[in-house]
């Protein structure tokens, strides 16, 4: 299944997601990632699936759903998908609904990639590092990607694009929250043509155990410095979206695929199939999902996450 929700977005409300790569391929194995290490880690960009078929699910979940963005983000990097510009032109054609691309931005040197993005509406890059050392330390990337590089295609595709710009800037504790860290990203950051930051922290269980939240005052600090950055603390609210599954046990655990739940989450997925008292989140504790503990939350991840 490519597409599915719509799941809740603190930046682009009701979201319906389409994932047009295998899970967990990505360009960088980032020590924050929500869905564990990059199983696969690659710069060569391939149709993974059949085009029509991805467009197919596209169409199965909008029928059922009324969402306010259509958003390409993947089980890792999406632009490693060679359909993406292809995908994103036939979904404007058939829905009057935005497009947004979620994206780390590592790929934006290729001019191929930047054309693929050109008729999104929203395109939401990630900048979490100021320097080639933070950049090694937080996101891990491909050994072919320098940060002056990668920062290169995010300022040529800013100059390049029509639609709306929004940076993100995962901020972890003793890695990127100091104030030289930055400053540096400040300097960088003013580089490129954008209309929004976000200054995010990890709220799910992250790939490495050890990563933490900056205090609030790093986090307070961060915005006093770019600026017209927004924060984005809080947990989301809202409803998945389950009309295309037929039981709990099959939403939860596709749901958690890609974004791990909070077991009461989890437990309310239950309660809408009806479930609820059934025991059908208890049941998939062990087998499939695991209990996993952050910052006084509990959460459901699948057993093959791979998390130290």
């Amino acid at each position: 299944m490519h597409a599915y929700g719509p799941v809740p977005s603190r930046r682009l409300g009701n979201s319906l997601g389409v994932s047009p790569i295998p899970p967990k391929t990505c360009s960088y194995t980032c020590v924050y990632c929500q869905l564990g290490r990059t199983s696969k880690l690659q710069i060569k960009r391939e149709s993974f699936f059949p085009k029509w078929d991805i467009l197919g699910d596209i169409e199965k979940v909008v029928k059922k759903s009324d969402p306010d963005y259509i958003t390409f983000v993947g089980d890792g990097e999406p632009a490693l998908c060679k359909d993406l510009g292809w995908l994103i032109h036939e979904t404007k054609q058939r829905w009057k609904i935005p497009t947004a691309v979620i994206t780390n931005g590592s790929l934006l040197w290729m001019e191929e990639v930047r054309q693929d993005l050109m008729e999104a509406d929203v395109v939401l890059p990630s900048l979490d590092a100021g320097s080639e050392e933070v950049f090694k330390k937080i996101n891990r990337p491909h050994k072919k990607i320098k940060y002056e590089q990668m920062l290169g295609g995010m300022i040529d595709f800013s100059s390049e694009y029509k639609g709306k710009v929004w940076i993100e800037l995962m901020l972890v504790r003793d890695v990127n929250d100091s104030e030289e860290a930055l400053k540096d990203i400040r300097k960088n950051i003013e580089l490129i043509r954008y209309d929004r930051a976000y200054v995010n922290i990890p709220i799910r269980p992250p790939a490495e155990s050890w990563v933490q939240p900056p205090s609030t005052d790093r986090i307070l600090r961060a915005q006093e410095l770019l600026g017209k950055a927004q924060s984005i603390t809080n947990y989301e609210k809202g409803e998945f979206g389950i009309e295309e599954f037929s039981n709990a046990r099959s939403a939860i655990l596709e749901i958690c695929l890609r974004h791990p739940l909070r077991e009461e989450q989890a437990k309310e997925i239950e309660k809408r199939f009806a479930e609820e008292g059934s025991g059908t989140v208890n049941s998939m504790i062990g087998p499939e999902l695991l209990r996993t503990y952050y910052r006084g939350k509990t959460y459901l991840v699948p057993k093959k996450f791979v998390r130290r």
